[in-house]
This record gives C-alpha cells, sequence and structure tokens, in this order.
C-alpha cells in the first residue's frame, strides 16, 4: 500500500491510464484482506487492466468501467457556428422555410465544397470544404464520343479527310471552343515569326511560332491524340502531333524534336505534349501550328490572340471562305468572301519577270543554298546566271535572277 500511496502524491504529473490503473489497485487492496492468494489475485487483475488499457486504447467495456472511476478533463471544441442560431423561439412558426432548406445540409454535417486548388497532376484537384477539411477529387479524363475515334480515324498518315471535298461543308458551322469544364492553352508563347498565307510557291496553311530547341508545346483543347507520327512519315511537317478535339476540330504541331504523348493517349488543354525543334521541311527552330475542321486549313489567328496569349472568343463561327489561303484573320467578312475567290499568287515584290526571265529580290537571312533549293536549281547555276562567285555575301533588296 505504500507503494500506491507514494505514487498518489504525484498522480497529476503522470499519464491517465496509470492514474486509472492506481485507482482500480486502491479499489482492490481496500476490498480484500491480506492473505497471499487474494494479493497474488489482485495484482493479476491489475496486470490485466494495465495490458487493456494500453493495448484497446480504453474503448468498449473497459472505457465503461474506468470512466466510472476517472473524472476527466475538460475537453473544449471549437466552432465557427453562432450559439444563438441554434436557439429555437416556440413562438416561430416556421417564419423561414427557406433558410431551413438552405442549411439542411450543414445541420445534417454534411461539408459544402467551397474552392479547389490544383496539383501537379492536372486530373486530380484538391477540393476544399467550410468545415476545414479537404480531400482529393481525381478528374475524369475527357469524354470522347465513339464517333470521333471512328470517323476518318487514321494513325498512320497526317491528314485523315483526303475524301472530303470543300464543297461537301456546311457555308458556316458553329463551335464552341471552351465551357466552364473544357479550357484553352497557347501551344507556345512566342512571337508568329510567318502567317497563314501564301509563300514560295506553296499555301503556307498555320502559322510559325518562334522558340527554341527544346522549348515546351501545350496542346491547346482537350482532346486525344490521332497521330503521332515522324519525320520519315510526315514531309515537311518533321515530327508532327495531330489532335482531334471534341468539337470536331484538329490541331497540328509541326516541326517537333521530340514529343511524349503517343497516338490514342487523351490530354487536356494546357498538356505537356512535345518539345520544340527544326525537324523536316524547316529553316530554323520553330513551331509549325494548324488549325484544320475536316481536313480543311483556317487562320488560327482567328480562334487564338497570340500576342496577348488569350482566347478571342468561347464560340467561334467558321465560314467556308475562311478556310482559302487568301483568307486571314483581320479581314472583314466581306472581304474575306471577295478574297477567298481570288487564284492565290505569289506577292508581287518578292519576284519580278524580265523578258522572261525569273528575278528573285533577296531577303533577311537568305543565301545562294536557301534560294537555290527554292526555285529548284543549283548554286552554280545561280552564279552563272548572275556573273558572281558563290562566296560573294548577299545584300537585302539584291535582284538575282534564278531562272
Amino acid at each position: 500500500m505504500a507503494i500506491f500511496r507514494f505514487l498518489f502524491r504525484f498522480q497529476p504529473k503522470l499519464p491517465c491510464q496509470i492514474r486509472d490503473i492506481l485507482y482500480l489497485c486502491n479499489l482492490i487492496f481496500l476490498k480484500f484482506d491480506h492473505s497471499i492468494m487474494k494479493r497474488i489475485f489482485a495484482l493479476l487483475v491489475c496486470l490485466l487492466f494495465t495490458i487493456v488499457a494500453f493495448s484497446q486504447d480504453n474503448k468498449g467495456f473497459f472505457s465503461r468501467l474506468r470512466n466510472a472511476f476517472v473524472v476527466h478533463d475538460t475537453v473544449y471544441v471549437f466552432t465557427d457556428q453562432n450559439v444563438n442560431d441554434s436557439i429555437v423561439d416556440e413562438n416561430d412558426d416556421d417564419e423561414n422555410d427557406d433558410d431551413d432548406d438552405e442549411n439542411e445540409e450543414r445541420s445534417e454535417g454534411i461539408p459544402i465544397p467551397i474552392d479547389t486548388l490544383d496539383t501537379h497532376d492536372m486530373f486530380r484537384k484538391v477540393v476544399l470544404f467550410d468545415n476545414g477539411t479537404w480531400l482529393y477529387y481525381n478528374i475524369d479524363m475527357p469524354f470522347i464520343p465513339y464517333a470521333m475515334e471512328s470517323d476518318h480515324w487514321t494513325t498512320e498518315k497526317v491528314h485523315s479527310y483526303n475524301d472530303i471535298a470543300l464543297n461537301d461543308l456546311p457555308d458556316s458551322i458553329q463551335l464552341v471552343l471552351v465551357d466552364s469544364i473544357h479550357r484553352y492553352c497557347i501551344p507556345h508563347p512566342g512571337q508568329i515569326t510567318s502567317q497563314y498565307k501564301y509563300r514560295w510557291k506553296r499555301a503556307h496553311k498555320g502559322i510559325d511560332i518562334g522558340l527554341h530547341v527544346g522549348d515546351a508545346v501545350y496542346a491547346a483543347f482537350d482532346g486525344i491524340v490521332r497521330a503521332a507520327l515522324p519525320i520519315n512519315l510526315t514531309g515537311g511537317y518533321g515530327n508532327v502531333l495531330v489532335i482531334r478535339h471534341l468539337n470536331g476540330l484538329e490541331t497540328y504541331y509541326g516541326h517537333l524534336s521530340r514529343f511524349i504523348v503517343k497516338s490514342g493517349d487523351l490530354v487536356k488543354a494546357g498538356e505537356l505534349i512535345g518539345y520544340g525543334g527544326s525537324t523536316g521541311r524547316s529553316t530554323g527552330p520553330h513551331l509549325h501550328f494548324e488549325t484544320r475542321y475536316m481536313g480543311q486549313a483556317f487562320d488560327p489567328e482567328r480562334i487564338f490572340d497570340f500576342e496577348n496569349g488569350t482566347l478571342r472568343s468561347e464560340e467561334f463561327m467558321l465560314k467556308k471562305h475562311y478556310f482559302s489561303i487568301n483568307s486571314h484573320y483581320g479581314q472583314s467578312d466581306k472581304q474575306s468572301l471577295s478574297a477567298s475567290k481570288k487564284k492565290p499568287s505569289e506577292p508581287k515584290s518578292s519576284k519580278s519577270k524580265k523578258g522572261g526571265s525569273t528575278y528573285y529580290s533577296v531577303r533577311k537571312g537568305d543565301n545562294l543554298s536557301k534560294i537555290a533549293k527554292r526555285y529548284g536549281t543549283t548554286v552554280s547555276k545561280l552564279c552563272k546566271l548572275n556573273g558572281i562567285k558563290s562566296n560573294k555575301p548577299l545584300k537585302v533588296g539584291q535582284k538575282l535572277r534564278v531562272k
């Protein structure tokens, strides 16, 4: 008994489980006499209670038994609910039924989501609740209708709508670009170095965005990768990705150094899909970006404001005359329609004809090798036609005979 009296002096500093056991031991020793067998029985009972107190976390029967002997410390629970809100006037005849319905979820203890946070995984968000708790919420991957993957779906070619003519398309198509769930992203935040137009005897059916080799390239909208093709299968596009989107649009990403997605992958707007490069028919590192509908290209600047990195509108009315290489952003509908009826032609300022010969006006960045390749000739022939040496520097604006 002396040891129990000694420990009772320090009980305020002991853990609650040990204090409970001391109370039980004291009761048992006061109840029984001092015979050896009863002392042993009392010690065994104390040992049993000791094991249970630390292994069962004070639950069930032993919790009720302990509570019968122990006075607990007060525990304060803080809440943001006003205490006055719980006081009900007996004379109040449901004046605010609407408020009762509105607060029904709160009264039932169901937390209400108030905000979301992004994570490193674009398909996972953190949801914050009004009671201070949070949880992870997995966002569904973009839903891709079966028709999208069955209608003119090919993974082995860049273009998949070769059998659909321009005349087969309606005069206008209303396209929803973004909504509360599906967002957008500029493919690369760079400067436009070449626009949607006719150049170098070819229709340039997209825009070029300047970048460095290895710069990140992102998906413009939610969609599914239709084609991820290497240089040997794409011609001038180099390494190219083609993504088909939920509204029927397809976006092309050309001249990539490499891509990190494959055909059939679902992607979200803003997801990293590859890295910029200069593969294919390219004079330097840049991203060739195209927007197409049913295989027909139109000016991407009609959708994106690349200078400010924004979308021009959440919905876009695509008109048939926009598919002309002469139709571009900045024209009125009347100008675009008129331009679409004209035959594409090389700008007059870039070349002229004198006596049946073709002349080229040198531009910044040109050299004899580039000019020869452009006009299907050789450097030696150009030198012979112009009476110059192959190592002679060229000046901007200089006229060279190419044919």
